[in-house]
């Protein structure tokens, strides 16, 4: 079944007012021929970020428009004119009072271990532990902490 629209719901549509139409540099100059190799009239239709403008913002017609691309693009291929222009902003200086002034140096080294290590012991006495299970394995039944002999590897003797 279909809607019927409700003409007092309907949004009123907005006027939009354009300006007056530009004109192209083109037809102001009479070029019939967009050259790849004319630069300065390239950079007219090239953005300071190096971005081809839109139709509506230098005024060129559809077959101007595709000329015009066509030779921005050789030039940028010769090296004529550059693909990307940086542009840099200054950062600011200022900042919300919220925030504590950062200090000088490198940050501070942590004091306890990271959590989810093993229970109470710290990173010197991990050492020191396998230290002492060394010792231990060498130590005898006597109580005499004497070396082994070093058994030969291989075969039967």
């Amino acid at each position: 079944m279909a809607r019927k629209s409700n003409s007092r719901r309907a949004k009123p549509k907005k006027v939009t007012r354009r300006g007056k139409k530009k004109i192209s540099a083109l037809t102001i100059a009479k070029v019939e021929y967009v050259d790849y190799k004319d630069t300065d009239m390239l950079r007219k239709f090239v953005s300071e970020r190096a971005k081809i403008k839109a139709r509506r913002l230098s005024g060129n017609d559809a077959g101007q428009q595709r000329s015009v691309a066509r030779a921005v693009k050789n030039a940028r291929e010769m090296a004529l004119i550059p693909y990307t222009n940086r542009v840099t902003t200054q950062r600011r200086e200022h900042r919300g009072d919220d925030r504590a002034p950062r200090a000088d140096g490198p940050p501070p080294r942590p004091t306890a271990p990271p959590p989810g290590s093993a229970g109470d012991t710290d990173f010197e006495t991990v050492d020191e532990m396998a230290a002492n299970e060394v010792v231990d394995s060498i130590a005898d039944d006597n109580g005499s902490n004497e070396v082994p002999e070093p058994v030969p590897a291989g075969g039967d003797q």
